[in-house]
């Protein structure tokens, strides 16, 4: 290891030695919060950890080049690097193994995420921006590997926005794009697609993105040498190094226990990045992980016994107190001052988040233990209650499962007694669950005032000599008014750019608002998401477009992994409010007419997925979305592009609200429900089935997530007494979706006098050409017979079986 040098210009040799001490004390913090973490598992009092042994020392050095306004993006080994910045203290890292359900005591996730997993609050609590320019920013983590990758290329390209797009307002921010996202990922999971694909992203946008490679040769138990080509991730990405001919990255390499060459290196890496927006990929080679992987097994089941030696030699933190005492810098003697005092604190800390931890939950035990006294005296059962009462009492460190369990089989006793304190243990069980159920299931969705669903209807207006346009003129010129009215949206997708995308609706807004806010981009789906991901939680509003609906499965991980639990797994202190644009329905062939929507319904709860039929709802959707807080999924009817509509006058402040249906046809025969391309059909049919006598009522769904919030669906079933869903998905998808949304929330079965139908695709994807559509699709025939097989069976006489 290199000898002293002043690392840092401005500062003075006594405080150089001085930060240096502070940096051991805060890798003797973070190493005995691992060790004792990992006992507090094996214990019991914990259910998982996986903690940053081994990668203290990189992560110190990445701190000290790291600035107020700066963002991270990294996974579960990061916790020296918070703790450096500031971040994490060791009892809020011990809630957080503890699963400690209050966002004051547990501030990454309040127990909504195992430990190791970090953030910082970006939200005020009305939703509002903090000012992200004068804190330390950490985008909220995900387990999914390489999962933090293209989200990192988002909020380095957020920087380049910042700096090169005028008329942004960019208070609370960014400070004219000068700052650096700095990613952390494994070396095994470099070997995933999401790391490649974000790596080429970051070369071709050149953002400052700066990546960490922790290397310790193993992936879980899988050695490099079948992980990665050559066993060397920075070897193989050599054809990205810049040159003076070729944009590219610097790619940097150093040891991990090399303290003074990883200080210049990041200092090194930092001034790249923030000053000429270079990407820079560092290879941290050299490191360790003295416990292995994860509280799930050792390592020294496939470790040899020279590696471990070798481990044990070049621990990054043995190497720096080896460093620090032959350097002058500090005694043996005040070193083991130093990890006598980390112990010591850890072991406090420790003990003060489990007592912090189990007060609340002590106090609803003996609280119950009080209500059962009284059920005990008063029921006939009070032997079996007694039971129940000493049970609970001789649990000595609850939980609040262990609590309602005993509370809820106690009322199986006194079940068909009529004494007063059933009600009082009753009334205490719904208490107990109005208060402990939002802390596990609130902020799925914005709570504030800008919560997409509170945002309300504008309807279109229009003039009186209003003419016929194709539908994606509207939505041109829609797109037009928001691009004017707000310098912080911007759209990217492939084809979007230059050609205003594949079917027009971004036509010549490419030449008038330029290359970065009307952006094409390469085919890489998951990228495209993660870049909107990004520059959403830094303050802008992105629209991230994936061509066809089919193809958003490239980037439903992302999607369903990140995007949507973003606000839930932060219990909302990040937000990311990025408008995906998408478009499908009634296409020809498997692979760009295939409906995703069971699939999109079950994976991405948290974002909205929004079905317009045509493209004046679609306008209105975007301008709704824009003055919300929550994500959401636009569908367009591709086959709508074309379809002649009425302009609207007043495009850019049309709303169409979220989470309503409409009714575009009243009847009182049948309900007849749907949504987006396949809805014309509906409509068409409605027709003629009004000439054989049958009067559909017809709904726009218009929104799958939320789905009627009015309850507007049962009110029609209410009023026809039969309903008939119709859907392009395949069977058991987006159908069975509504029907149980009818049926177990609106409690509609009890107004149904017919059973309720779903007329859905066929199993398979369509087949190829009209034909395929028509014998793998419902048709207008299938609609028409379907509906009128129904009234057949309410009155044979007058609806005569057809078939």
């Amino acid at each position: 290891m290199q000898p002293i040098t002043d690392l840092k210009n401005n500062l003075s040799f006594e405080d150089f030695k001085a930060e240096v001490i502070n940096d051991y004390r805060t890798a003797m913090v973070s190493r005995e919060c691992s060790l004792l973490g990992r006992r507090e598992v094996l214990t019991g009092k914990a259910k998982f950890g996986i903690f940053g042994d081994g990668k203290e020392v990189p992560q110190l050095a990445m701190a000290k080049a790291f600035m107020k306004g700066d963002w991270r993006s990294g996974y579960y080994r990061d916790q020296t690097f918070m703790m450096a910045i500031g971040e994490l203290t060791p009892n809020q890292f011990f809630a957080g193994l503890y699963a400690n359900t209050d966002i004051k005591e547990e501030p990454m996730s309040a127990g909504r995420q195992m430990g190791g997993h970090f953030v910082t609050h970006s939200l005020n609590d009305n939703g509002s921006w903090k000012d992200l320019t004068k804190q330390y920013n950490s985008s909220a983590d995900i387990s999914p590997t390489a999962g933090q990758m293209p989200r990192l290329l988002g909020l380095a390209q957020a920087s380049k926005i910042f700096r090169e797009v005028d008329g942004i307002n960019t208070t609370n921010f960014s400070i004219k794009g000068n700052e650096v996202a700095w990613g952390t990922i494994g070396n095994a999971s470099t070997s995933e697609g999401l790391f490649f694909e974000t790596i080429n992203a970051a070369g071709v946008l050149q953002v400052p993105m700066v990546i960490s490679v922790w290397d310790d040769e193993y992936g879980i138990s899988v050695h490099a040498k079948h992980q990665t080509t050559k066993e060397n991730i920075s070897e193989i990405l050599k054809g990205f190094q810049r040159d003076k001919d070729n944009n590219g990255y610097e790619i940097l390499l150093v040891k991990g226990w090399d303290y003074a060459n990883l200080i210049e290196t990041y200092q090194e890496a930092a001034t790249i990045a923030r000053e000429e927006h270079v990407p820079v990929l560092i290879h941290v080679k050299e490191l360790t992980q003295p416990q292995g992987h994860s509280t799930s097994g050792s390592h020294e089941r496939y470790k040899t016994a020279e590696r471990l030696e070798w481990e044990a030699k070049y621990d990054c933190n043995t190497k720096l107190r080896e460093w620090i005492i032959e350097s002058g810098i500090a005694t043996n003697e005040a070193l083991v001052e130093i990890e006598r005092n980390a112990k010591k604190n850890v072991r406090e800390a420790k003990k003060n988040a489990w007592n912090t931890f189990l007060r609340p939950i002590k106090k609803e035990q003996q609280e119950l233990i009080s209500i059962l006294k009284q059920v005990e005296s008063a029921s006939v059962n009070g032997t079996f209650i007694s039971k129940l009462k000493d049970s609970i009492a001789n649990i000595t460190e609850p939980t609040r499962k262990d609590i309602l369990s005993h509370a809820r089989k106690a009322l199986r006793f006194i079940v068909g007694e009529s004494i007063p304190e059933k009600k009082i243990l009753s009334k205490w069980i719904n208490s107990i669950f109005e208060h402990a159920q939002p802390m596990f299931s609130s902020h799925l969705y914005s709570e504030t005032q800008r919560s997409n669903i509170k945002i309300n209807e504008i309807k279109p207006t229009y003039n009186d000599d209003a003419t016929q346009v194709d539908g994606r003129i509207i939505l041109r010129d829609n797109f037009d008014t928001i691009f004017n009215q707000y310098p912080e949206a911007l759209v990217f997708g492939e084809d979007t750019g230059n050609i205003g995308d594949v079917n027009q609706g971004l036509e010549g807004l490419q030449e008038k608002y330029g290359e970065l806010r009307v952006a094409d981009v390469g085919i890489r789906e998951a990228t495209i998401i993660g870049q909107g991901i990004g520059m959403a939680l830094r303050g802008l509003r992105p629209i991230a477009e994936i061509q066809y609906l089919d193809y958003i499965l490239y980037a439903l991980q992302i999607i369903s992994d990140d995007l949507a639990t973003l606000h839930y797994r932060t219990k909302g202190k990040q937000k990311a409010p990025l408008i995906i644009r998408t478009r499908g329905h009634r296409l020809e062939g498997i692979w760009h007419s295939g409906s995703q929507m069971g699939g999109i319904l079950n994976l991405v709860k948290g974002v909205n997925l929004l079905v317009p039929r045509n493209m004046t709802k679609a306008a209105g959707f975007y301008n709704t979305l824009l003055y919300g807080d929550d994500p959401a999924i636009v569908v367009e009817c591709l086959n709508g592009y074309r379809l002649k509509e009425k302009m609207p006058n007043n495009l850019g402040t049309l709303k169409t609200p979220i989470g309503v249906v409409e009714t575009i046809k009243e009847g009182s025969d049948i309900t007849l429900i749907s949504y987006g391309s396949t809805l014309r059909i509906v409509a068409q049919t409605a027709k003629d089935l009004l000439a054989v006598g049958i009067d559909a009522e017809v709904i726009d769904v218009q929104s799958l997530m939320p789905f009627d919030l009015n309850h507007d669906i049962v009110k029609s079933i209410a009023k026809t007494n039969r309903v008939v869903i119709i859907d392009e998905d395949v069977p058991g998808g987006a159908s069975a979706y509504m029907l149980n949304k009818i049926l177990n929330e609106q409690n509609a079965f009890q107004y149904l006098d017919s059973n309720p139908k779903t007329l859905t695709a066929k199993s398979h994807r369509p087949a190829y050409g009209n034909d395929g559509d028509y014998f793998s699709k419902p048709s207008a025939e299938d609609i028409f017979e379907s509906v009128y097989g129904v009234m057949h069976e309410v009155n044979p006489k007058n609806f005569p079986k057809l078939r």
